[in-house]
């Protein structure tokens, strides 16, 4: 595949139901992009969807929507290029069955709901918010993305009714399951779900149906034998009892949500917190040179599991690629748009020195092969399923509470003589993953690298904007 000589790929974003997101950078001028990569070959009916995602895509223009630039198209891929947004993934910043202080929960629910409502204003439904589709950028403010989902409900003042059963189960409304539904509070529910998430660290129900006795008991009013109610101050509490309602016109509106006192309230640090909640993040922003770095460029997976005496890596072939000369300049879409975007990235980075933010990665005292050797003990210890490839990257596979697929991988790379361990999720649920990070992180706690001021790398904190 051709593109701009220049251009080379950086890390792997993340990874969706149809392919990858890869970072690329401009080495001359540090213009960063992310690149979403459709397999057709593995995907075939993903071309339309392509379609349909892009022609939404250009409909929207608002600072808490990951902005899109266009798209290339290829006989056996699709290439979709987005703001990239450096501050990773939303979920990262939720601690587990703990959540976050209610101050800084309400400002990405406000972000949030100021994007559902454009959204809304211009006619599409997402259907399908959750806290991996919202990203965040270096200002720690959120960006709404993955339209793959999303659907336009209503044109010229027209609207129609939705029949289409699609989201992910536990944020998605017990209307939806049923259908036809009405879209706006249908995304209305899935905002609420994620509030829940934010303030407790863990979602109410697996699904929003009868069968499931947690939604039973939250209809009936008999929900604070069950967390995650117990861990809410009355107020956020009595909120989200006017927003998880079961009839979609009982259900708070998004006016009604902006005029509602706990979203108008000023919530100070400190404030609303029960238990243990109140507690703040150090984001660790990886700043390195391109000679220090082997960043992992493709993701192959051996057929078996491989022995684990016989642990081979080869960093030196993770080197950056760069493409010869396409036809057409514009085909990467590099453009003045895109490179007045980026001038908000740090002035002092080199294009080599962005690593979206993300908190379940560690440096270690171990070289490599003893790395590797030391993560596949953890992973059979919880009787998890991996693979490993030839470029230090680990798949796990297993099930998370629910019974769903889990995957993450453990990339492993080298930076400055060090070795960093960082980990992503593939596909599942960003709670149930970062509750394995923790674990397997505590079971790897002697061979840590201890202390920020030993990291060959520059600490930020985030704050609240």
């Amino acid at each position: 595949m051709e593109f701009v000589d220049g251009w080379v790929f950086g890390h792997t974003l993340g990874e969706g139901a149809y392919g990858e997101v890869k970072l690329v950078i401009n080495k001359s001028t540090g213009e960063a992009v992310a690149m979403k990569m459709v397999d057709l070959v593995k995907h075939p009916d993903a071309r339309q969807i392509v379609r349909k995602e892009t022609a939404i895509h250009r409909m929207l223009s608002n600072p808490n929507i990951i902005q899109y630039f266009g798209k290339r198209s290829e006989p056996n891929m699709e290439y979709i290029f987005l703001e990239y947004a450096s501050g990773g993934e939303l979920f990262d910043r939720i601690e587990p069955d703990v959540g976050m202080p209610v101050w800084e929960a309400q400002k990405y629910f406000k972000q949030l709901i100021s994007a559902v409502e454009y959204l809304h204003s211009r006619g599409v439904a997402h259907r399908d918010l959750k806290p991996e589709n919202l990203l965040l950028d270096n200002n720690d403010n959120i960006k709404v993305t993955d339209f793959g989902l999303a659907t336009i409900y209503k044109m010229q003042g027209k609207e129609r009714c939705l029949d289409r059963r699609c989201g992910t189960l536990p944020y998605v409304a017990p209307e939806v399951l049923k259908r036809p539904y009405h879209a706006e509070p249908a995304d209305v529910w899935s905002c609420g779900i994620i509030l829940v998430a934010l303030l407790a660290g863990e979602l109410p129900w697996d699904q929003s149906s009868a069968e499931y006795p947690e939604y039973t008991a939250w209809r009936e009013g008999k929900y604070l034998q069950f967390t995650p109610w117990k861990k809410l101050d009355n107020s956020s509490l009595s909120f989200i009892r006017k927003i998880l309602v079961h009839l979609p016109s009982s259900r708070l509106t998004i006016r009604e949500i902006k005029e509602h006192h706990w979203f108008l309230n000023n919530f100070s640090e400190g404030e609303g917190q029960i238990g243990n909640a109140a507690f703040k993040f150090n984001c660790t922003r990886l700043d390195y040179e391109a000679s220090q770095v082997k960043f992992c460029l493709s993701q192959p997976e051996l057929p078996r599991e491989e022995n684990l005496n016989s642990v081979n890596i080869n960093l030196e072939t993770r080197e950056g690629i760069s493409f010869s000369q396409p036809a057409h300049m514009e085909d990467l879409l590099i453009s003045t748009q895109v490179q007045m975007l980026q001038q908000t990235q740090p002035s002092q980075q080199n294009p080599y020195q962005r690593l979206v933010r993300r908190m379940t990665r560690f440096f270690v005292t171990t070289d490599c092969e003893s790395t590797v050797k030391r993560l596949v003990t953890c992973f059979e210890s919880e009787s998890y399923t991996y693979r490993i490839c030839d470029f230090g990257i680990v798949t796990v596979s297993t099930v998370d509470r629910r019974k769903m697929p889990l995957v993450f991988k453990a990339n492993i790379m080298e930076m400055d003589g060090k070795i960093l361990v960082d980990f992503r999720l593939s596909k599942g649920c960003g709670l149930e993953f970062k509750r394995r990070f923790i674990k397997i992180k505590s079971k790897l706690d002697d061979i840590i690298l201890k202390g920020p001021s030993t990291w060959p790398i520059a600490i930020a904190t985030q704050t609240s904007s």
